[in-house]
């Protein structure tokens, strides 16, 4: 006979609780407070900038006891009057090929965004133009145009002229070394002033024309004002290039910079300190226009924060006070303030 025996019935599972979880248990903030912080460490990143001062530490050591180097000729030639003379020159020939260049810039990136396909093509076909063809090869031949030009004229096209002048005359050196700088100028220009306006959304066309707004205050209100943020550093970046590049135009015998200083140097025979006086002075020009670029962008960031970042003059001042006895961070959260 067989006998059957149930399994135990399972008990039930009992119902998790409805209050609230427990809490964790309390930190001992004492203990906390006894563990020691310990930063961490970079051995290789010391080790990489140790060396790096050390190169730099050789460098400066060789500026001052290179005999090479000839500092008596750079002071000497330094604040000369030709080389004064020549800086002029050299800004001189900076500012009118900014204002050709971005003037024209501005018109081709005109052309570009338009909607005729000729205008498209002609300002396509200038950009490619002369960003293909070598800076240097661009002036000489500007130089040059009156052997293939000998008199300019006004009159009908493919017709006849009402008066003419002589090449020569009305196009000489300087002329032509500001005609080449601001047609190669213009080919860049136009891309930055064309990228700046196409990186702007759309919708703020899109919205300020529902808003009854004009096209051309749409452009100069709302547009321009967005794509400067992207159009100023690059457009900066190539203002500075112009103003090297303008020592490219010593093949045309105009006394820039560093024309004056080949001139000097090939006098003298003291290569290194006239090279020298060149390049120092190019290095102070481009920090003038590196700041006054950093203040520009400043000006037009307002639209993208309400408070701006403090200029590396505010910041200077403000360590400056802090390192005053009694006006540090220290000393604000012991007087029970805010640092």
């Amino acid at each position: 006979m067989t006998v059957s025996t149930a399994a135990p019935p399972t008990p039930p599972t009992p119902p998790p609780p409805s209050g609230p979880a427990p809490a964790p248990a309390a930190l001992d903030l004492d203990e906390l407070a006894g563990l020691r912080t310990v930063p961490a460490r970079h051995p290789w990143r010391w080790a990489v900038g140790l060396a790096a001062l050390v190169v730099l530490a050789q460098f400066a050591h060789g500026l001052a006891t290179n005999p090479g180097w000839d500092w008596a000729t750079f002071r000497l030639y330094f604040t000369a009057d030709t080389i004064l003379r020549a800086i002029g020159r050299t800004l001189e020939l900076t500012a009118y090929g900014t204002v050709l260049g971005f003037l024209l810039g501005a018109a081709v990136a005109a052309m570009r965004l338009s909607r005729s396909a000729i205008l498209r093509s002609i300002a396509w076909a200038y950009v490619w133009v002369f960003r293909s063809i070598p800076l240097i090869v661009q002036l000489v031949f500007w130089f040059n145009l009156s052997y293939l030009y000998k008199r300019f004229g006004i009159g009908i096209p493919f017709g006849p002229t009402f008066g003419d002048v002589e090449t020569v005359g009305v196009l000489g050196a300087l002329g032509a070394a500001v005609l080449g700088l601001g047609l190669h100028q213009a080919a860049f220009a136009a891309e930055i002033i064309r990228g700046g306006i196409v990186a702007v959304d759309a919708g703020q066309r899109e919205a300020a024309a529902a808003l009854g707004i004009p096209p051309w205050r749409q452009g100069l209100r709302i547009v321009l004002p967005q794509a400067m943020r992207g159009i100023l550093p690059a457009a900066a970046n190539e203002v500075v290039s112009l103003l090297k590049g303008t020592s490219v135009v010593y093949v045309m015998a105009i006394g820039e910079l560093f024309y004056q200083a080949q001139v000097i140097y090939g006098r003298t025979g003291r290569v290194v300190p006239l090279l020298m006086v060149a390049t120092v002075w190019y290095v102070l020009l481009t920090t003038v226009l590196s700041i006054g670029q950093y203040y520009v962008e400043r000006r037009f960031a307002r639209g993208t924060r309400r408070t701006p970042p403090p200029t590396p003059w505010q910041r200077a001042r403000a360590f400056a006070r802090g390192l005053r006895p009694g006006t540090g961070p220290a000393a604000a959260r012991t007087s029970g303030g805010q640092p």
